[in-house]
């Protein structure tokens, strides 16, 4: 019985705190309970090519405002498979004008959180804030925020990435491609990290299946 009025007693002190300071309360019993986190994988989404190839997204905010790059997730690399959540995915309102600069979709946001929030330390908030740090020390090829359809070679692109961004081996970028109207089409590019924010080789289970030549879809 103490722990529940314990429990009920430390919402309302973490309600107020929020309320007050737009910070949450770090969830003790979330952070020893989730496991050992090998790493990280960020999804960065080419969201001209996935915005022409998914009419379906064409109203979502990224498509109507014509965002060049969205990054779509920051998988952790743990042993279980089941990285479920229940806990809230809300953010100060400072914090999720930031997060929609790379993340513009709440729903989109809050799905992400459910699906991973149970193998990452910390709360939402947190695992947030490592999103942004990450994408804000990740340079991008200006091929890729161009306004003009192009080709571009697997290696040279990979070779762009390693130079502007010292430190990433050869293996830590990977690139996946749809087709659209025949042509392999660049629509997601995934950078693996260590915890402490450094770049890693990629695992062998984040793939790319792009060839040797492929699409790079102009923004809008």
């Amino acid at each position: 019985m103490k722990y529940h009025v314990f429990k009920s007693l430390k919402r309302k002190i973490c309600t107020w705190l929020y309320a007050v300071t737009g910070f949450f309360c770090l969830s003790v019993e979330n952070v020893t309970a989730a496991p050992a986190v090998q790493g990280y994988v960020m999804q960065v989404q080419m969201t001209p090519a996935v915005c022409a190839m998914d009419r379906s997204k064409t109203k979502q905010r990224k498509c109507l405002e014509g965002y060049s790059l969205t990054v779509t997730g920051l998988l952790p690399e743990v042993a279980q498979t089941d990285c479920s959540t229940n806990t809230s995915a809300m953010l100060p309102p400072l914090q999720a004008k930031v997060i929609a600069r790379i993340m513009p979709e709440e729903n989109v946001r809050a799905q992400l959180w459910h699906a991973v929030g149970g193998c990452v330390p910390g709360n939402a908030s947190q695992y947030f804030r490592t999103i942004i740090n990450f994408a804000d020390r990740l340079k991008i090829p200006a091929d890729l925020t161009g306004s003009e359809n192009k080709q571009v070679q697997h290696t040279g692109l990979r070779a762009q990435f390693m130079r502007l961004n010292p430190g990433l081996p050869v293996n830590g970028v990977r690139f996946n491609c749809q087709n659209l109207r025949s042509t392999p089409v660049l629509t997601e590019v995934q950078v693996c990290y260590k915890v402490n924010g450094q770049f890693k080789q990629c695992s062998s289970h984040v793939v790319s299946n792009c060839p040797s030549l492929f699409a790079i879809q102009g923004a809008y």
